[in-house]
């Protein structure tokens, strides 16, 4: 099995710890414990004396019960017995791929997206298709395109929705139609969901909730602020549930005891957290707008109200080598775009608290200034 260097994990974990003005994270500002147990109405004393009961032993393998009942109220015509708690959603997306894709296998994927979602199916033997995603379609894919890519032996279509990097969302009447899609075919759909579009009137259904064989992959690390304990999780069908049972008991036992509890007090909590994070979103997004209506250099496909931007720099210089300097020189941190396959772009994370991204962004036009 052969698998390529993951080039932004790769570049954050080379760079992140240097950034003054960190631009390069896709959660909304990640939560503190003390703020995760206030958002609940708890004290810290109650919290913990509530927890410091809990045995510290595997705890529930597929993740407790509670936490199951509340994943399931996340989507329309989910039951708990149809979700497995993963280490993250890398785990979920990892589990479903090792799980369905074999040697000789076609799959089709998005492109730019999350690496995972495509290089994956490559070293387990499939032959793998990028569905490309054109800036001079706001980042959104055509299926018309699809149609040209599919052959007798697509077996599953990868989908990262919200995208990262980009920040486009498929929307509820694009969603059905690609279910119609994979249906008339029988292939599985595995979507990605870790952003949430934080705008009610954003309409994204879950894949799960618009096709049978579509298996949807999420986490509490993007939208719900908690990247710092690893829980995710797959929903799908009861067939597909009993088959990743069966493959998830070689590559994980369970997320513990503590991370399990943690994870379902935010998700029982998720309506303060959401409040939160939408205020965080709609706010800085503002400050991107404006940043990017005065910078000559920089241009944007907006997000639809989630935590990534991708956004397009007019520079001489070679990006990675601008992102270098820029870190160096002036302590931003953002991920250049050949980490995505798509130089003169960069990966600007603006759900950050407000006074770094104001900093950040002004910083980052002064190196602009260069150029």
């Amino acid at each position: 099995m052969y698998l390529p260097c993951f080039g932004c994990e790769d570049w954050l974990n080379v760079w992140e710890k240097e950034a003054v003005y960190d631009l390069a994270q896709s959660t909304v500002s990640s939560l503190t414990l003390k703020e995760i147990i206030e958002l609940g109405g708890r004290t810290q004393e109650d919290f913990f004396a509530e927890l410091s009961k809990e045995k510290m032993n595997y705890g529930w393998i597929e993740g407790s019960p509670e936490f199951k009942e509340e994943v399931s109220k996340l989507y329309r015509n989910v039951r708990p017995e149809q979700i497995l708690q993963t280490n993250g959603a890398t785990g979920a997306n990892l589990l479903v791929l090792y799980s369905l894709i074999e040697p000789g296998d076609h799959v089709i994927a998005l492109h730019p997206s999350y690496q995972q979602l495509y290089e994956i199916p490559k070293s387990l033997g499939a032959a793998v298709d990028y569905w490309e995603l054109k800036e001079e379609n706001n980042w959104l894919p055509d299926l018309e395109e699809l149609e040209r890519l599919v052959r007798p032996e697509t077996k599953m279509i990868c989908i990262n929705n919200a995208n990262n990097p980009t920040g486009t969302v498929m929307e509820e009447e694009f969603l059905l139609k690609l279910a119609e899609f994979a249906r008339k075919r029988d292939i599985f759909i595995l979507s990605d969901e870790v952003y949430k579009p934080l705008d009610e009137t954003i309409h994204v259904p879950a894949i799960i909730d618009v096709y049978e064989k579509g298996i949807s992959t999420n986490s509490i690390s993007k939208t719900y602020s908690v990247p710092g304990i690893r829980v995710g999780w797959v929903a799908a069908s009861d067939q597909l549930t009993e088959k990743f049972k069966v493959y998830r008991d070689y590559s994980m036992i369970c997320c513990g005891v503590f991370d399990d509890y943690l994870a379902t007090y935010i998700l029982k909590n998720k309506k303060a957290v959401l409040a939160r994070n939408k205020k965080i979103v709609a706010g800085n997004l503002e400050i991107l707008k404006e940043w990017v209506e005065k910078e000559p250099k920089a241009s944007l496909v907006y997000p639809k109200q989630v935590s990534t931007s991708f956004v397009k720099l007019d520079i001489k210089s070679e990006i990675e080598e601008f992102c270098i300097r820029l870190l160096k020189e002036r302590g931003v941190l953002l991920i250049p775009g050949n980490r995505f396959d798509v130089p003169g772009h960069v990966r600007l994370g603006y759900c950050t608290n407000s006074e770094t991204l104001k900093a950040g962004l002004s910083e980052l036009s002064k190196e602009l200034l260069k150029e």
